[in-house]
């Protein structure tokens, strides 16, 4: 498909103060358990049981040629089918991305639309933003995805992944999770890259 040649002008305002502060401030955690644990194993058999879902937070996107903080919308009907909405701080909406299976979707600030059959890549294209998201979408929930090697934390939940794409090792860390949803899901993440670096915090789930 068709995509444009200059990258969209996100008109995200910086709040990004929030999101990192609060990831500082998280406790350390310990040593982990084994991935190999029955516990480990139950929670990824519960998770996996959740196909559709909602969830609202921040995200921001630094890196050494932008910086992008948004809040975000995820909403998802089914695992192959999902809508993400990024907003600025006055609540206008900076893009929609809509995915049905190998259709993408993807409207900009000021109306305008664009389909591809790949999501990861259209934003790129469009706005400059590396975000490996088949992964990112198994990550959000807390499940290795195709993650080279992860290790988790001491409720046998995933901690740490790490995953190789295009040249590049992105290295996952899931700082704290909400035991307000059964099962308990993220409630922040931090993606690395080189000098690149992607933040999620989750302020609320939803599930259906």
């Amino acid at each position: 498909m068709n995509l444009l040649n200059k990258r969209l002008g996100l008109r995200l305002l910086p709040v990004a103060s929030l999101l990192l502060s609060a990831c500082a401030t998280l406790p350390p955690q310990g040593p982990g358990k084994n991935p190999d644990s029955p516990q480990w194993k139950q929670h990824v058999s519960e998770v996996s049981q959740v196909k559709a879902f909602q969830t609202r937070g921040a995200f921001a996107y630094i890196s050494s040629q932008q910086r992008v903080y948004a809040r975000y919308n995820w909403q998802q009907s089914a695992p192959e089918s999902y809508r993400l909405i990024l907003t600025n701080p006055l609540g206008s909406t900076e893009m929609q991305l809509d995915t049905q299976g190998q259709t993408v979707h993807l409207v900009d600030n000021t109306g305008k639309q664009y389909a591809s059959n790949n999501a990861s890549k259209m934003i790129s294209e469009l706005t400059g933003m590396q975000i490996p998201l088949e992964n990112l979408r198994q990550w959000m929930l807390g499940l290795p995805g195709t993650a080279d090697s992860y290790t988790l934390n001491d409720h046998y939940q995933l901690r740490t992944a790490t995953y190789q794409q295009n040249g590049e090792t992105w290295h996952l860390v899931i700082n704290d999770y909400q035991n307000d949803v059964t099962p308990a899901l993220p409630a922040d993440l931090e993606l690395t890259a080189g000098n690149l670096r992607i933040k999620l915090r989750m302020d609320s789930w939803t599930l259906k």
